[in-house]
C-alpha cells in the first residue's frame, strides 16, 4: 500500500487530552477506509505534527481525517527514500 503523509499545525499547543480525543474518533474510520496509522512526529512545541499512514490512496486518508474531525493542512502520497 502507498504511504500517505498528513501535515497538521495548531494555533495553540495541542494537549495530550485533545490528541487522545482525535485518536478515539479516528479509530473506527481507519478500518472503514482500510487505512493503517504507522507513526506520527510531534514538534517539541506541539504546534506541528506529521503523521504517516498506509492507505489505498490519499483520498482515503482525507476521508478518515474529515470524518474524525481531525484538522489537517495537507495530505499527500509519498515514497520512502531508500526502500527498494
Amino acid at each position: 500500500m502507498p504511504h500517505v503523509i498528513v501535515e497538521r499545525s495548531f494555533e495553540t499547543p495541542l494537549s495530550q487530552k485533545e490528541l487522545d480525543a482525535v485518536e478515539a474518533r479516528m479509530a473506527p474510520c481507519l478500518d472503514l477506509y482500510n487505512v493503517r496509522w504507522i507513526r506520527s512526529y510531534w514538534s517539541a512545541d506541539r504546534l506541528r505534527m506529521v503523521c504517516e499512514y498506509d492507505a489505498p490512496d490519499a483520498a482515503s486518508v482525507r476521508s478518515v481525517q474529515r470524518e474524525a474531525d481531525a484538522r489537517f493542512e495537507r495530505v499527500w502520497a509519498a515514497d520512502v527514500l531508500g526502500e527498494t
